[in-house]
């Protein structure tokens, strides 16, 4: 008989109590976020094998199929010794090629000895196929007895699949009903149970497999447990939580524990089960006593200090039959305990103390004097001040990596309820920040946080991104290549997230205030090619945020209005008295942020205010602050001295795993520079946005628009309002200079979202050729009720600042690229022109996006002009794939105001005027029907031979209108009488 050479790979778990001489061995356990031991039993180690998918963003196509097995290495991450010791571990195998990365098989043994070897246990190892495990946690570990309060449970899967299914165990007691009960699933929102298959699942494409998020059902056992089965779930994206549950009053009548345990199934790339053990369990302690004492953390989105932010709490408890309480505090972590000078709310379970001394932890709890919950109750904390980061060994040293330290102390500041990490003069280096519940950074004026180089890795996912990371090519399939593909909706930037300065996934209540200073330091990234870059160089963003909820970041809050003033370039604020103050020391200071400043998905309740962005250096800058499917969002007091793109976007993208609209957007006294749009709606798309309020924009230099709205994936934008008083007093006309166009509302049907699908269509447009993709199963987008009010625009030109150092603004030259006001809808090609006729309808049968119910009002446009007649003659070209900015519009022809495809235009109390002879129309409406057009004075070069020009157009309505020839005030004003 032959006997094969065995390997022993060994490895060492290090403890603070090793074991001494001639000590017995402990027993082992799983440790509990082991995801492949099912369970260690007297001699046997049960393990889990299996398959998935898994890309990083070097993984090559098709190369994502990855084995789920246990390798020697991970295993002794997942074992715990019971008694903390620290023994010798060893892996005993037949196959003498085994590295400690290989993965181990039914067979194997794992050896355990003490140091001394004189005592050594062996464990069979058995591995069968399943599913790595996942993670149930309760809400709160405890609840009191005989106390209603809702249960929430979250679970995450162990691996992604597309059409999952999921169970939830309730023990007796704990009754979900399909009314009562809700689900969160993969962060799409709460619904309740019985109204899961109805919840939308976004906009998508007739490609898209999916028709609703899930079904579920309960299930009630003999022994009056139940299960709660989720089937048809597509958890291929991650967002934290797979499902979120709540149960909601749950009241439990006796003591004791009480537990929950999960299980999934995945369906590709192959049918595996999770065991349902370990991490997949959770328990839940039920108490005579109050288990649910909690400080009440305030949530407002705008920081104010008062004398008693910090010297007064307020605490909350689930009510139970007791009345008779007496609130304690203890400043010794809770060894000793004296009454609080408190006072108890009569109408609701509720307490308030004030006067707490400064610079103090306080513990604190409810003492209960009768009745069923008698006794002492859990503990809540209080620290009384802002924490210092020194107390943490945090130092304001540049070359210090203070990561690890700042991390630890926002676990810190969470785990006692919320606080306030402050940081003091210095300069505090980090590479990725996790941001956490109630916890607010706040930077002192002398206080610099910068970049590190080495920032956490980007997502491992599903799918890969190879196909699309970015690009405008019309005939670029790559979107459109997987239907079920979300990577490939959007550009690289905004479908991975923890590439991050700063990162915060289903977070609640964080803040990043003062007057410090935020630098990426030239360790952030702006470019679309960011992971060519080496692993410790694909960092691309300062805040990344997902799926959170009530964010804060600015400067020390001011309720004043930011203006400009041109002659210092600087912003200033308009005081109540309407006196101008220049001291603008309370912003927050932000600069070289990378792609973005903020990167906000799926987040709401946001409040952005009184931050400069460029004051220290104007390099390595894309985007400032971008809102992808966020609701209920405030931006004011911003200057942005120069950016590289769009200042301030509300968008909706794929990048979640689905679409999410936008609603309710307030933006402010805005002033900046760009080398793309000051406002942008869009260009992502994939879903609504609707109800954005814009008041008071200084436009310096914009090298795309002023002021831009468009829909390009099928969304709907609707309700957007400029200079219309509803975020406040409009205290100044809107200005806007050095822009290539002042307006550019417009449709395309780009359509990247999920389910989408393209034609490589050929056809002939104004007698040009075109062969490209056309989008043949996503209707076209919408955009209606749009007003514009009270703007001031001039030198019309392509005139930003980004890129030239030596000149804060060029002067027009001839050479800058200029464009008209644009309202643009979408039309497909003509089916006479299309090669072999088009071959598709689109869902709805509409192959024109009109743009509705747009109006300007008190709006004054003087352009440089200087075109020939030979211009009138211009068609721009309809916007399509991958062409959905001004440039692809080539000339206009006409100066003031162009628009296509247009239902209801109104135009009134306007001038438009050009510096040097333009002989093109000054306004010319083709396809558009029912447009207003009262109270204009405008200047008409005579070549043009009308004011007013018409294509396809109807309904239109003239009054009061007025121009010059040539030259504006040369001459008579001149009354319009007809049209065209």
């Amino acid at each position: 008989m032959i006997k094969v050479p065995y390997l022993i790979i060994c490895f060492f778990l290090f403890s603070f109590f090793p074991l001494t001489k001639g000590q017995s061995i402990d027993n082992i356990r799983p440790s509990n976020t082991s995801p492949h031991i099912v369970s260690i039993l007297k001699d046997t180690i049960i393990l889990i094998a299996g398959t998935t998918m898994r890309h990083t963003v070097d993984t090559p196509k098709g190369k994502g199929l990855t084995r789920t097995g246990v390798t020697a290495s991970l295993l002794s991450k997942e074992i715990v010794s019971a008694n903390g010791s620290a023994p010798l571990y060893k892996i005993i195998t037949a196959n003498h090629s085994a590295t400690e990365d290989a993965e181990l098989v039914t067979g194997d043994r794992l050896l355990i000895e003490s140091k001394s070897r004189k005592n050594t246990r062996s464990y069979y190892l058995k591995v069968r196929r399943g599913a790595l495990k996942g993670n149930l946690q309760l809400g709160q570990a405890s609840q009191t007895k005989n106390t209603k309060k809702d249960l929430i449970l979250y679970f995450t899967a162990g691996q992604r699949s597309p059409n999952a299914t999921v169970r939830i165990y309730l023990p007796e007691g704990v009754n979900a009903s399909m009314e009562s009960t809700t689900v969160n699933v993969i962060g799409r929102g709460d619904v309740t149970l019985n109204a899961l298959a109805a919840q939308s699942i976004g906009r998508t494409g007739t490609r898209y497999s999916y028709s609703k998020v899930g079904d579920v059902q309960i299930s009630i056992l003999k022994d009056r447990s139940s299960i709660i089965t989720f089937t048809n779930l597509d958890l291929r994206p991650s967002n934290g939580p797979d499902l979120k549950l709540v149960i909601k009053d749950v009241k439990l009548a006796k003591e004791g524990k009480y537990y929950f345990k999960s299980q999934y199934i995945t369906s590709e790339p192959e049918v595996l089960t999770s065991p349902g053990t370990g991490s997949e369990t959770a328990t839940l302690q039920v108490t005579n006593t109050i288990s649910d004492f909690a400080r009440i953390v305030n949530k407002d989105l705008s920081y104010k200090e008062t004398a008693e932010t910090y010297t007064s709490a307020s605490f909350s408890w689930a009510a139970t039959d007791s009345r008779n309480f007496v609130l304690q505090q203890s400043l010794d972590e809770g060894r000793t305990w004296r009454a609080a000078n408190a006072e108890f709310d009569k109408r609701s379970p509720r307490v308030t103390v004030k006067g707490l001394s400064p610079e103090k932890l306080y513990a604190f709890r409810l003492f209960v004097k009768d009745g069923s919950a008698r006794g002492g109750s859990n503990f809540a904390w209080f620290y009384t001040g802002k924490k210092a980061v020194e107390d943490f060994g945090i130092n304001g040293d540049p070359l210090t990596d203070n990561t690890t330290k700042i991390d630890s102390a926002i676990n810190f500041l969470n785990k006692i309820g919320g606080g306030t990490l402050f940081f003091s003069k210095g300069v505090y280096s980090v590479r990725t920040v996790h941001l956490r519940s109630n916890v607010y950074l706040y930077l002192d004026k002398d206080a610099t946080i910068q970049a590190l180089k080495g920032a956490d890795a980007p997502e491992t996912t599903w799918f890969s991104d190879l196909s699309y990371r970015s690009g405008l090519s019309p005939t670029d399939a790559g979107p459109y290549q997987d239907p079920e593909n979300y990577l490939t909706k959007q550009d690289v930037g905004h479908h991975f997230f923890k590439n991050a300065m700063f990162f915060a996934e289903r977070q609640d209540n964080i803040k990043i205030i003062g007057n410090g200073r935020i630098t990426g330091n030239g360790n952030l990234v702006t470019g679309d090619k960011v992971m060519n870059n080496t692993p410790d160089n694909r960092a691309d963003k300062m805040f990344s945020l997902k799926l959170c909820t009530n964010i804060e970041i600015g400067g020390i809050y001011k309720d004043e209005d930011l203006w400009y003033d041109p002659k210092r370039d600087e912003p200033y604020y308009i005081q109540k008295d309407n006196s101008v103050s220049t001291e603008v020391s309370n912003m927050l200071n932000i600069d070289r942020a990378g792609h973005f400043v903020v990167l906000a998905t799926g987040s709401d309740n946001i409040h952005v205010h009184n931050t400069y962005f460029g004051k220290n250096s104007t390099s390595n800058v894309r985007d400032i602050y971008d809102f992808m499917a966020c609701n209920n969002v405030t931006v004011t007091n911003i200057y942005c001295k120069v950016s590289s793109d769009d200042i301030v976007k509300p968008g909706s993208d794929c990048s979640l795993g689905f679409t999410r609209p936008a609603r309710h957007y307030m933006v402010r006294n805005i002033i900046g520079d760009t080398n793309c749009n000051l406002f942008q709606i869009g260009s992502e798309t994939a879903d609504d946005i609707m109800d954005v309020h814009v008041d008071n924009i200084y436009v310096l230099g914009a090298n795309k628009a002023g002021f831009s709205i468009s829909t390009n994936d099928g969304g709907h934008v609707k309700d957007v309002h400029l200079n219309c008083g509803h975020t406040g007093p409009v205290h100044s006309r809107s200005k806007m200079f050095r822009t290539t166009t002042p307006f550019f509302i417009s449709i395309s049907n780009r359509a990247r979202i999920l389910g989408s699908d393209v034609s490589l269509v050929k056809f002939v447009e104004n007698g040009v050729k075109h062969d490209e993709l056309l989008v043949n199963n996503v209707n076209i987008g919408q955009v209606e009720n749009i007003l514009i009010n009270g703007v001031d625009i001039s030198e019309v030109y392509s005139g930003s600042s980004f890129g030239n150092a030596a000149v804060r603004w060029k002067a027009y030259d001839g050479t800058q690229k200029r464009s008209s006001p644009i309202i643009a809808g979408y039309r497909l090609p003509d089916p006479s022109m299309v090669e072999g006729g088009l071959n598709f309808k689109l869902p709805n049968g509409h192959h024109t996006g009109y743009i509705k119910n747009v109006a300007f009002n008190d709006v004054n446009i003087l352009v440089k002009g200087g075109n020939p007649a030979a211009d009138t003659a211009m068609v721009p070209p309809e916007l399509g794939v991958g062409q959905y900015n001004i440039s692809n519009l080539k000339v206009q022809p006409s100066y003031g105001l162009w628009a296509r495809h247009v239902v209801g235009l109104k135009v009134q109390n306007c001038s438009f005027n050009f510096e040097k002879r333009d002989r093109r129309y000054p306004i010319l409406l083709d396809d558009v029907n029912g447009a207003v057009f009262s109270s204009l004075n405008l200047v008409k070069a005579k070549e043009a031979g009308s004011v007013l020009r018409l294509k396809s157009s109807s309904d239109v309505t003239v009054e009061n209108v007025s121009f010059y020839d040539d030259e504006w005030g040369k001459g008579p004003l001149r009354s319009f009488q007809r049209l065209n």
